[in-house]
């Protein structure tokens, strides 16, 4: 099965919970995080709500929010 493109509404009148909203990711100068595609790397500028600027070792990327491959360690 896949996933379908658009996310599904909640109608008011469902006897169901409301999906949970996940709290957007919040990442400091200096923390260590890992990419899905880059690997291993440190958080060294952050623009705010937009994106972070990470150094990878032979690389710097930056990746824009929401952040979906970055995870922080």
């Amino acid at each position: 099965m896949t996933k379908p493109a658009v996310a599904r509404r909640h109608l008011p009148s469902s006897p169901f919970k409301p999906p949970v909203s996940r709290p957007p990711k919040q990442f400091a100068t200096g923390d260590r995080v890992t990419h899905d595609e880059h690997g291993l790397g440190r958080v060294i500028c952050i623009e705010e709500g937009i994106a972070v600027l990470v150094d990878f070792g032979s690389l710097q990327a930056r990746i824009m929010s929401p952040y979906a491959k970055l995870a922080k360690l």
